[in-house]
């Protein structure tokens, strides 16, 4: 066996493509490379012995090939190779393998020692303890200088290959707030999705000052990736006023939202249930993933699939996970992330049939924030689809709060087409 230190700009590609650290950003990958010893065996040579009390930490295989064998005495061990990209060792999961290791060929590896292992925790990226809930992490924006802030994916958010568009509108949203005097809040906005955004880079926002007055200012928020702007928000803030209220809208009688299905639970129960086509009880289980960290609750649940169209409205509860400060600006950020989870798909739903692949995608989005609210508690979600036609659904939305009072009024322009496939990072989405 030789060892060898390793170089940090020759080894961070190869980091990129292993499965255990697709979760870590770029610059923790960075910080590993930087502290990797190489390590080579010949065929035979053992990487690891079950009977080391403790190994020299996580193993990494650059190149050649592996067989882990399982104790002795064991009835069916399993044996099996192990391939440049995967891993074992000591780290993040304690001692992975009790078992031996041993070079089948020429063996090249990449070494995390013990005392560097605390690199591959996924910890929030800023310093908030653990105690805030996964949105106002999410949310954390890291300043890099007066009007410009860094803005992360984190490994446990709502990704579908590419950052969710309502992540952009709250991060954006965040970012233009914190350039505003506190007692100013944001009453509209107004975004339009430009790019698809990666989900392994940070997202740099950069907010222009349009304009501060009194009782009013205005904010144009870029969201760049790569050099290219990929979203573009604009919002407007207002110094709560006194003036006349009424209100037009009133709530639909719906049932509380404590006597209904979890949207998390009715997706399990999708797997499970032999009255729903077998195709899409795979599909709900390929594509199910973690819970959000909104919890939803359907008004009107039903087991709709694509044998079975659904209306073009849609109406259900929803809430943060976990309890939120009690800053105002920061409920109106979660509401601007929940607000785009569904939204686009009550556009396509109607046309949806058996065979079909339809992803809506969204184009712009608006909201309207005309009273305060709060995001940890349930708030009602009515939306409609007004019209679909030239490859775009136009829908319209309200949320009430409990005591029926309408807080927020929205709009989305979502672009539909059928056997949409996934465009490539930064690709256009027009």
């Amino acid at each position: 066996m030789k060892t060898e230190s390793s170089s940090s700009s020759s080894s961070v590609e190869f980091l990129e493509k292993v499965p255990l650290l697709h979760r870590l950003t770029s610059s923790s990958l960075k910080k590993i490379a930087q502290v990797l010893v190489f390590k080579r065996y010949e065929r035979g040579d053992y990487v690891v012995g079950r009977d080391e009390e403790e190994m020299e930490g996580v193993y990494f295989v650059l190149e050649g090939q592996a067989q882990v064998l399982g104790p002795v005495g064991e009835e069916n061990c399993s044996e099996f190779f192990l391939k440049p990209f995967d891993y074992f060792g000591r780290g993040i999961f304690g001692n992975v393998y009790a078992v031996d290791v041993v070079a089948v060929s020429q063996l090249t590896c990449l070494l995390l020692t013990c005392d560097h292992c605390h690199l591959l925790e996924t910890k929030p990226i800023c310093d908030l303890d653990n105690q805030r809930s996964l949105l106002e992490r999410i949310l954390y924006m890291d300043p890099l200088d007066l009007n410009v802030f860094r803005g992360f994916t984190l490994p446990n958010a709502p990704a579908l290959g590419k950052v969710f568009g309502g992540q952009f509108v709250a991060q954006g949203l965040a970012a233009a707030s914190k350039t505003v005097e506190f007692m100013k809040l944001v009453h509209s906005l107004h975004a339009y999705f430009l790019l698809s955004g990666d989900t392994n880079i940070p997202i740099i926002y950069e907010v222009s000052r349009l304009r501060d007055g009194n009782n009013f200012a205005t904010r144009r928020v870029d969201a760049r990736q790569k050099g290219k702007i990929i979203f573009t928000l604009f919002a407007s803030f207002q110094r709560e006023q006194q003036g006349f209220d009424h209100q037009e809208s009133n709530m639909p009688h719906m049932l509380p939202p404590e006597t209904l299905v979890s949207r998390d639970e009715m997706l399990q129960r999708r797997m499970t249930d032999h009255l729903i086509p077998r195709y899409y009880r795979n599909k709900v289980a390929t594509q199910y993933t973690a819970p959000l960290p909104i919890d939803i609750r359907f008004c009107e649940p039903n087991y709709s699939t694509e044998e079975r169209k659904s209306p073009s409205r849609l109406k259900y509860w929803f809430k943060a996970r976990g309890e939120l400060s009690d800053d105002q600006a920061l409920h109106r950020c979660v509401v601007a992330f929940a607000s785009d989870l569904m939204y686009a798909f009550i556009s396509s739903d109607p046309h949806l049939k058996k065979g079909m692949s339809a992803v809506p995608v969204s184009l712009d989005h608006s909201m309207w924030f005309h009273r305060p609210l709060r995001a940890d508690d349930w708030l009602l979600f009515v939306m409609v689809n007004l019209t679909a036609s030239q490859s775009r659904g136009l829908a319209t939305g309200e949320m009430f709060n409990r005591k029926g009072e309408l807080v927020v009024s929205l709009k989305q322009e979502a672009l539909l087409k059928e056997n949409v496939t996934s465009n490539p990072i930064l690709d256009s989405k027009l």
